[in-house]
């Protein structure tokens, strides 16, 4: 085991962004507000933006200092932006959240406590999004894509889409990577033999700008991780209980 970090914080808050700089400054407030109280550092992981982003971070920064920002020089997608956050951060629990503003921050302690409590056999505690703010097609599309997924992963949720998370921080390291594993934690985290715990939140309009992503350049991509995860769980070897005299 290595040793503690001095000083650590108690919860890392790790939100992936890119081409957010109106929705910043509101959404770190609202992060601070929510976590009165804890010791937490907060990380936003810059996924290659090309607006105002950088600027306003560092403008934060200068009055935050548990603010922090890591930067790809080129977009490499959520899932990267997460791998980098996770490796960055410096808390033994890590809470996850989008960065345009429709996860709503006051849920964080709700996510947190169960990890604080559980001891080592939750893996995950999820947010399970309620009152979908998103357009009627966005929303099918995700019912459609949550269903597929269910019928063949048996993750036993509802929602992998919600970007509120929180989860241990060797958990995050543990887990394989590869592009589009945000959207298949509950799945590969019980892979790890680690019970999934859920929260319902309320899901908010976005503040400002547009979505980065959208559906056909996730269908395709997606079946084919969903295949990827379906075989990594088939493969899984049971992990020995090991003691030593």
């Amino acid at each position: 085991m290595s040793a503690p970090i001095p000083n650590a914080p108690a919860v890392s808050v790790v939100v992936p962004v890119r081409n957010e700089a109106e929705n910043v400054a509101p959404l770190v407030d609202e992060i601070a507000a929510a976590l009165a109280g804890r010791a937490f550092e907060v990380i936003y992981v810059n996924d290659g933006s090309t607006d105002g982003t950088d600027a306003e971070l560092k403008r934060l920064m200068a009055q935050h200092p548990w603010l922090r920002q890591v930067r790809h020089a080129h977009s490499c997608g959520q899932s990267a932006a997460l791998r980098t956050g996770i490796a960055a951060a410096r808390a033994p629990i890590i809470a996850t959240l989008d960065g345009d503003g429709q996860n709503d921050p006051a849920f964080l302690p709700k996510l947190i406590a169960p990890l604080e409590q559980a001891g080592t056999r939750l893996g995950l505690v999820a947010g399970q999004r309620v009152g979908r703010k998103d357009t009627a097609f966005k929303r099918f599309q995700s019912r459609f894509a949550n269903a597929v997924r269910g019928a063949i992963l048996r993750d036993g949720t509802r929602d992998t889409g919600c970007g509120l998370k929180a989860f241990p921080h060797e958990v995050g390291l543990a887990l394989p990577y590869f592009d589009g594993l945000h959207r298949f934690l509950p799945a590969l985290v019980r892979r790890e033999g680690r019970d999934v715990g859920y929260v319902d939140v309320v899901d908010r309009p976005r503040r400002h700008g547009v979505s980065n992503y959208g559906f056909w350049d996730r269908l395709w991509v997606g079946i084919l991780d969903l295949g990827g995860v379906w075989w990594l769980i088939r493969r899984r070897k049971r992990i020995p209980d090991v003691s030593e005299d």
